[in-house]
């Protein structure tokens, strides 16, 4: 396989913006399986829902290392990236432990005259993508990072819950998994939902909604602690599998809400505060840790691209 590295930083983007892939819509959303519109509120947690005693988050990082160009046979040169992505579990009961870590390293590009990059910190395995634009090749990317993420869920052992950052992909099975979503770029629900959020105190939830689409999913939100600044300060959008009952859902809304607010960052220990939970920021420095050195990786990239075709 030929092919040369791109001489501009990846932490800048790419030089070639082609294009971009449109974000896949929601179906439809019933706010009213909790509550109707008069008991639309803020929730605070029952007293005798329990925090939970174990349980685990999962999360993980990328990295691209190197934009590449790739000649195929017919002549033609199309774009790629060379990127790291990690995924681990941290395990919380009474302590924080890290029990899992997958380190994979991929060349994300179209098939057509592309392969595995061998180099000698290991290979860059060929992730095909349906096209060249740097969005198809970071989405790409992405849904990497999110299958082994769902790949190291299963291996956090026996909790009460696994949380995981993000929201949930297909991917994502299992009784005990849960989406824990930091930034809001979709509204869900009618007005009162906005109106709602804007009113919770710290530790306190939405009712729940069920956002239909090909994985059905419960979700609410809920507000950690923190200065409440405008109205979506501290708040987190958390889902569950729709594969429940509600009164199911309800129990566990309520058990990650006297849960979840103790795990809560800091401003002066986190920029993220307080949505960046201290598991997960902990997780994330372990895992960038664990990418390797990207000027070495960089130059093992270079020395491949020199040497010409080789495959492991």
């Amino acid at each position: 396989m030929r092919f040369a590295v791109e001489s501009w930083a990846p932490e800048y983007g790419s030089p070639t913006e082609v294009g971009s892939e449109p974000e896949a819509g929601e179906g439809r959303v019933d706010p009213w399986v909790e509550a109707d519109l008069a008991g639309w509120g803020p929730v605070v947690p029952s007293p005798l829902a329990a925090p939970l005693a174990t349980l685990a988050f999962v999360d993980g990082v990328r990295r691209v290392e190197a934009n590449v160009w790739i000649s195929a046979p017919d002549g033609e040169v199309h774009q790629g990236i060379c990127a790291s992505y990690a995924a681990g579990a941290v395990r919380c009961d009474g302590r924080a432990q890290v029990v899992a870590v997958e380190v994979r390293r991929g060349l994300f590009a179209p098939a057509d005259g592309a392969d595995t990059i061998a180099t000698r910190y290991g290979p860059f395995a060929l992730k095909a993508t349906l096209g060249a634009d740097p969005d198809a090749l970071t989405l790409r990317l992405q849904r990497a990072m999110g299958d082994l993420e769902a790949q190291v869920a299963h291996l956090a052992g026996e909790v009460d819950a696994v949380v995981v950052d993000g929201p949930l992909r297909s991917g994502h099975r299992g009784a005990g998994l849960v989406g824990y979503v930091k930034t809001h770029h979709t509204a869900y629900g009618p007005p009162v939902v906005r109106e709602v959020v804007g009113r919770l105190a710290a530790g306190e939830r939405t009712p729940i909604l069920l956002l239909d689409g090909p994985s059905p999913r419960f979700s609410w939100y809920l507000r950690l602690p923190c200065e409440v600044r405008h109205p979506w300060a501290g708040v987190v959008r958390m889902e569950l599998p729709a594969d429940r009952s509600v009164t199911e859902a309800v129990a566990l809304a309520d058990r990650l809400a006297r849960t979840l607010p103790a795990f809560a960052s800091v401003p002066h220990k986190d920029p993220r505060a307080p949505q960046n939970l201290v598991p997960i920021g902990g997780l994330e420095r372990e895992l960038r840790h664990r990418l390797g050195d990207p000027a070495l990786l960089v130059r093992a990239l270079r020395e491949a691209a020199a040497v010409g075709p080789r495959t492991s």
